[in-house]
């Protein structure tokens, strides 16, 4: 499943939730320097949708705030996570 998200580097905290436009709100500690901000959010996005880290992948943004993930769940779990993207774009914050 694609998800597009909107990466805020230096945040006082980690959480995803709410959103930027049509994409998911990604605010991360890191800075965007080296692609410290796009794997800490790729982790928090991992977190979020209660998936390992190596499920998440980049599909294009990786020097940029605005990116496309891939987020590769089990056959059939598809809908739940569906839902809960769509809770977390309502404003529901995980960290």
């Amino acid at each position: 499943m694609r998800v597009a998200i909107r990466v805020k580097p230096g945040a006082s905290r980690t959480r995803v939730g709410g959103l930027h436009g049509d994409r998911l709100v990604v605010a991360v500690q890191s800075r965007a320097v080296e692609g410290a901000a796009t794997e800490a959010a790729l982790a928090a996005v991992a977190e979020a949708c209660g998936v390992r880290r190596r499920a998440v992948s980049l599909v294009t943004g990786a020097t940029s705030r605005d990116k496309v993930v891939e987020v590769d769940v089990p056959a059939g779990d598809e809908p739940a996570l569906q839902a809960l993207v769509e809770g977390l774009r309502t404003g529901a914050t995980r960290r």
